[in-house]
């Protein structure tokens, strides 16, 4: 049997292929076939002499131009005199209604096709000095809000996300939740942040930041992880280094996540920056309004910028020289950060001065302001105890918070646990001894019921915790259980007649407007706090060095300490004047806290005011407070 192909088979095979080729090989098949037709009835015409009845004999580019017209529209033959013509004119005409019809269906298919195409979101970006978001998750639209605020000073800015979904449902759930992009245009795709032909669509190469984040779904770490691998070990990647915020959950996955990143990734570990800052709060009322103050970008910021004219001064020098901004420290080319350093040690060239400011066009040294040397206090230490906290609520966060709890309590303090989950006594087991200092008793019952809440004596305890149950439901139900709860601690503390201190964890930040009527002391909205600190991240390459300082309970940390302790009460003082007395005892001021908030507590801050004007006078009562940032 021969296996020779025959002319005809290699010709319909040809064919075959240039037809599979799509939309514009059947366009230029149809085009070929139209040009033949209009052609051949040209010469047919100028060969046969045949023209229309009483008119002039007709050369082959008047025939042939007769026969487009005839091709392109119908109704043209309608004119046509002689019936030699007629025929002719009508075969031209049946072939060019065929190819036409022919060729505005391929057209119209061919735009399906290609709008099919663009909904699929799978062109690329062709985007520079762009920030990308890879994965999807509930904090994305929070990411997205404050990076819109933070690129209204830049010119054309641009976020692409990327995320293994569709690309319309993307973008009509960003655009219902987030409805003011301001000046910022938002560019969705769809693809696999983990797979490196996905990653080339978004155009990284170009790209001012990337912000990566802890997917929804099964071991999430393992996904931002291999993302970032992907990100950096790129064959074809650029040269110049990334600047990469990543969201890691659990602390053991991020030795591994900064192997794999090295010094272009930052790390927000969401779990640990929660607990951190709920812990913190619980003992100090009002910390997680400093906290939020700090991470958006509607109110005052963190900067790490140069500033040469102070090379050489001193660190308590330099707490003086600014007048709408607050010193916190030094950052170096590395990445390490010395946050509230020895006051003697000198800003050397190259280093970064951290500073707290409105915006960064606000920062410029000036004269210091004169402060009020007889209404200066000097603090005393005062001596803590053990101390009872009680936890309400279960989540995977209750370990690393029982374990940060137990780093900042004195000896023979307690932590009693309360939820409604079935296996309570196996989840508190890996909890039971953290220190010396800490012992742990817990209790199943159902925390929606007053009387199971009534009967721990809450009143007896200094700081009640409430955690929202998010391992076993989803963030609205789980949110609902925390507000009644809330409402019954309200309800408790009224009828005992003593102020109970309440810190809640809530999931959904649109809750908290609904949870404030249960006059919690803070509110540590979990999903906000972590968008916050990315976007952040993803401007500032020292953030996550910055915020790791600032929970660590080796380095400074920030405290809200009684102003009475620092400066006169009930008399007219400026800020520069609380700047100064917390500078002679090594500590920097940030701002105050005001018990009873004003008319221009207009973000709900609960009074607190960070980085106040050096000139700001204020008369503070007993209740007042000042953020300091100190060492314990």
């Amino acid at each position: 049997m021969s296996n020779r192909v025959g002319l005809k088979q290699k010709l319909r095979y040809e064919f075959d292929k240039t037809m599979a080729a799509g939309p514009i090989a059947l366009i230029g098949w149809l085009g070929l076939i139209s040009l033949i037709v209009i052609m051949v009835a040209g010469l047919f015409l100028a060969v046969t002499g045949i023209a229309q009845e009483g008119g002039e004999q007709l050369g082959f580019l008047e025939g042939a131009w007769e026969a487009l017209m005839r091709t392109l529209d119908s109704g043209t033959m309608g004119g046509d005199a002689g019936w030699s013509f007629r025929i002719v004119m009508l075969l031209v005409t049946l072939a060019g209604i065929f190819v036409v019809s022919a060729l505005i269906g391929v057209l119209s298919t061919g735009l399906e096709g290609k709008l099919d195409e663009l909904r699929k979101g799978r062109s690329q970006v062709q985007e520079e000095d762009h920030t990308i978001i890879l994965n999807w998750s509930p904090s994305i639209f929070d990411v997205i809000s404050e990076l819109v605020i933070a690129n209204e000073s830049r010119r054309r800015p641009r976020i692409v996300v990327m995320a293994n979904r569709d690309k319309v449902e993307m973008e009509d759930e960003i655009a219902a939740k987030v409805p003011d992009s301001r000046n910022t245009r938002i560019i969705c795709r769809s693809g696999d942040p983990t797979d490196l032909y996905d990653l080339a669509i978004v155009n990284p190469q170009t790209s001012r930041s990337v912000v990566v984040l802890s997917p929804e779904g099964d071991d999430p770490d393992s996904q931002v992880i291999k993302t970032v691998l992907a990100l950096v070990n790129d064959p074809g990647r650029r040269a110049a280094r990334y600047h990469i915020a990543a969201e890691i959950r659990a602390a053991k996955n991020a030795e591994l996540a900064q192997v794999v990143g090295g010094d272009e990734v930052q790390l927000v570990l969401a779990d640990n920056l929660i607990a951190c800052i709920m812990v913190q709060s619980c003992r100090q009322s009002g910390l997680s309004a400093v906290y939020s103050e700090l991470l958006d970008f509607d109110g005052c910021e963190i900067y790490a910028l140069e500033q040469p004219e102070l090379v050489g001064q001193p660190f308590t020098a330099i707490l003086g020289s600014f007048d709408s901004c607050v010193p916190m420290g030094f950052a170096e080319a590395d990445g390490t950060v010395d946050l509230n350093p020895d006051p003697e040690r000198k800003l050397a060239a190259g280093q970064k001065l951290i500073l707290i400011a409105e915006d960064d066009d606000k920062i410029a040294v000036t004269a210091p302001v004169a402060f009020d040397q007889a209404a200066l206090r000097y603090p005393l230490p005062v001596a803590t105890g053990p101390e009872r906290t009680l936890m309400i609520g279960w989540n995977r966060r209750a370990p690393m918070i029982a374990a940060e709890l137990s780093r900042y309590v004195a000896p023979g303090s307690l932590l009693s646990i309360v939820a409604d989950v079935a296996d309570l006594a196996d989840r508190v087991a890996s909890i039971m001894v953290f220190s010396d200092h800490l012992s742990v008793e817990f209790t199943q019952a159902d925390t929606t019921h007053r009387a199971a809440l009534e009967a721990f004596d809450v009143a007896a305890y200094d700081h009640v915790l409430v955690l929202g149950y998010t391992e076993d439901l989803p963030p609205q139900p789980a949110d609902t259980r925390t507000l009644v709860t809330l409402l019954h601690l309200r309800k408790i503390a009224e009828m005992s007649g003593k102020h109970i201190s309440v810190v809640s964890e809530m999931i959904d930040v649109r809750n908290r407007e609904l949870a404030e009527v249960s006059r919690a002391d803070d509110f540590v909205v979990s999903n906000k706090l972590v968008s916050l600190m990315l976007a952040q991240t993803a401007e500032n390459e020292f953030m996550s060095a910055i915020f790791s300082s600032l929970l660590d309970e080796a380095g400074s940390e920030i405290y809200l300490r009684p102003i009475g302790d620092y400066v006169a009460l009930g008399q007219p003082v400026n800020f520069a004047t609380v700047t100064e007395a917390a500078r002679r005892v090594g500590e920097v001021a940030l701002g105050y806290r005001r018990r009873r908030s004003g008319p221009d507590d207009a973000r709900r801050l609960g009074g607190v005011v960070i980085n106040p004007a050096k000139a700001d006078i204020q008369i503070f009562e007993e209740m007042d407070r000042i953020v300091v940032l100190a060492r314990a």
